[in-house]
């Protein structure tokens, strides 16, 4: 088999095709069928074998095995072994038919299939599109999309793109400087030039070029696409570029999001599975254990069920959180992907922003009338507290107090009640405060909310940290420090404890230390846990993040693993955490806060407290980027979430209409 071959699904040995078919036809014989017999033998034959079963079962009994089957089984589990005994092609093509001829386009399917098949791949389709329904699969696809997102898919629907190997060296530069021209220096975007571009040049070709690129713009291309391109072709042109740099990680993704979003998208599922299991499952599961830290395994076990698993799993094969050691295809991903973040530079953009005719006296007067007499105007408060920055809701204090002689804070206490206070409480407060108050309130009380802790001192900068301490000790008449110690213990006190003192490295990456940090962190691996977490602390807690982004790019070289993996498996409980928390931030903080969203709405009930938390500290600093990274991590946006998330409870729904203006627009 060699390196060629990535699939989990291969050629059964000593294969009879009537003998399978006899089989089959015996268990669905009589009352109820035998879905076991079914699935066992339908996932342990290829699909060349599948086809010569169908033909078999035909000879012998004059019927329609796929008929059979449609007839015998039902849900889910019928379409993933009906669309297993079809041929590949003719999969694909009833994927495009379905995907275009119901009452909607599935344009999210027409993406995946187009953009992630090899020239041989499209070709199949097209002549199988044509057996199986007599039409032009370009005509039906042209007639059911407008505009360039059109254009695309036609382009790849020609399946001419040059051959993987073929690299025009002379145009590598050319190409990257016309493609940054096209997006980034004009107003309007050139999409002819993506269009050209993006659909004709090999693979190989283009890795370069996205290179080259990247250096030019100082950042991705993705980025670049995203800000410039806009609908369904902005998500082509994003899938066609995740598709050159890697199928499998696109492929990965893809299966992320089928079972992450609100509810699993089991097309999709199904889709995948079936067409990569005999080409590169191996490379996908490799690719998702990297990229989501658990195994597609586990994640297909927990989000499936009955026959439908058992026949996933089946295709799916072994469970990667047993290994931890890179395949190389893996590892080159994770040196490139530690590369391409540190060579990004990342524009924060908030949600929030100061308030243009601002007049604090005349939101001071509003305010006290809202709560003045009985029952309180919860819109007024809300609309003022939150399309204010919070520089100026510091002035609104104050002209409260200068004017009216009251405590503004005080009133909006004894007016409002439960989330909608917690909100906008932390709204008014300063972002010292506020941070002040919620280590405060993660270590009071019976239980530590040791996660509370993590996320709000790795995520800080030095400067936030000190005015944190500041604003603790005023507040709370003892340090941080102090606090911190009384609550928590062992080797995880001592890393909150460094972290506490704000006193990070600042500055760029040092290459020569990178190394030399990179080797330590390697090293240490194989010492005791004890020598291990030590070390591991003296270099985390206290390097730049720019530095630790390169140290983590080296340590991949130094050690063949990923350090996210390494601290999964060898490192437990609360450090494990905060060192996990370390390595998301530094690797991508928008989507480390993302990912703690997601958490805190996800499962039993809502952490209030944490969404609160993050919407209310990051609104001024990076949410727009959270929102962006949720959407892609989860295929649904932000506003969507907490629109669907937070309605138990929130009886009078001032709450979420109040988080829903800090989250800003829809996505």
């Amino acid at each position: 088999m060699g390196m060629g071959f990535r699939g989990t699904v291969t050629d059964a040995p000593d294969f009879d095709a009537s003998a399978d078919a006899e089989t089959l036809y015996n268990a669905m014989k009589g009352i109820g069928s035998d879905k076991e017999a079914i699935l066992d033998l339908v996932t342990g034959r290829s699909n060349a074998q599948r086809q010569e079963i169908v033909q078999a079962y035909k000879s012998s009994y004059g019927k329609n095995l796929i008929d059979d089957l449609k007839y015998e089984l039902t849900g889910k589990f019928e379409r993933l072994i009906v669309s297993l005994m079809r041929p590949q092609a003719y999969h694909d093509a009833k994927e495009i038919h379905d995907a275009i001829k119901g009452a909607g386009t599935d344009e999210k399917c027409l993406i995946e299939v187009l953009a992630s098949r090899n020239n041989q791949q499209i070709h199949n389709l097209v002549e199988a599109y044509k057996d199986a329904y007599g039409s032009d699969i370009e005509e039906d696809v042209t007639g059911d999309t407008s505009g360039h997102f059109k254009k695309m898919l036609v382009v790849l629907l020609q399946g001419t793109r040059d051959e993987p190997g073929v690299v025009h060296a002379d145009l590598v530069e050319e190409d990257a400087q016309a493609l940054f021209a096209a997006g980034e220096e004009q107003w309007g975007t050139e999409e002819s030039i993506f269009i050209m571009l993006l659909g004709n040049r090999s693979v190989n070709h283009l890795q370069m070029v996205f290179d080259k690129y990247q250096e030019i713009a100082e950042k991705p291309i993705e980025d670049s696409i995203k800000s410039e391109l806009s609908g369904d072709f902005e998500r082509l042109m994003l899938a066609v570029v995740q598709c050159i740099r890697s199928v499998p990680m696109y492929f990965a993704k893809r299966l992320y999001k089928s079972m992450k979003g609100l509810g699993t998208q089991d097309n999709t599922l199904i889709r995948i599975m079936i067409c990569r299991s005999e080409i590169d499952m191996l490379d996908i599961r490799e690719c998702f254990r990297m990229r989501y830290e658990k195994s597609l395994y586990n994640m297909i076990k927990e989000d499936t069920s009955g026959d439908y698993k058992r026949t996933l799993l089946a295709l799916c094969g072994g469970d990667d959180d047993l290994a931890g050691e890179f395949f190389p295809e893996a590892a080159q991903l994770a040196y490139k992907m530690w590369e391409t973040s540190a060579m990004t530079k990342v524009q924060l953009r908030p949600t929030i922003r100061p308030a243009s005719d601002f007049n604090p006296a005349d939101d001071a007067q509003n305010l006290r009338k809202a709560m003045k007499g009985f029952g309180t105007d919860e819109d007024v408060i809300i609309n003022i507290v939150a399309n204010r920055s919070n520089a100026q809701r510091q002035e609104i204090r104050q002209a409260f107090k200068s004017i009216l002689g009251r405590d503004l804070m005080k009133d909006l206490k004894s007016e409002l009640s439960k989330n909608l206070e917690r909100l906008i409480i932390g709204l008014m407060l300063t972002p010292a405060e506020f941070d002040a108050k919620m280590m405060r309130k993660a270590m009071e009380g019976a239980g530590t909310d040791e996660h509370a802790l993590i996320e709000i001192l790795v995520t800080r900068s030095n400067e936030e940290i000190h005015a944190m301490n500041a604003a603790y000790q005023d507040g709370y008449k003892k340090s941080m420090e102090e606090a911190i110690q009384s609550d928590t213990s062992g080797r995880f006190s001592q890393i909150l404890t460094s972290l506490v003192q704000g006193a990070r490295e600042q500055g760029p990456a040092d290459f020569d230390r990178a190394l030399v940090d990179a080797q330590e962190l390697a090293d240490a691996c194989n010492e005791d846990s004890d020598e291990m977490e030590i070390k591991f602390m003296s270099i985390l807690c206290t390097r730049s993040f720019p530095h630790l982004r390169r140290v983590f790019q080296e340590f991949v070289r130094c050690s063949n693993k990923d350090i996210e993996q390494i601290i999964k498996k060898e490192m437990s409980g609360d450090v494990k955490q905060a060192m996990y928390g370390i390595v998301r931030s530094v690797k991508n903080q928008s989507n480390y806060f993302a990912e703690r969203l997601y958490k805190a709405m996800k499962g039993m009930g809502t952490d209030d407290r944490a969404l609160i938390r993050i919407m209310v500290s990051r609104s001024e600093i990076d949410l727009f980027n959270i929102r962006k990274e949720f959407k892609e991590t989860h295929d649904c946006s932000l506003h969507e979430f907490i629109q669907v998330e937070t309605m138990v409870g929130d009886t009078s729904g001032d709450y979420r209409k109040t988080l829903l203006m800090l989250c800003g627009g829809q996505d």
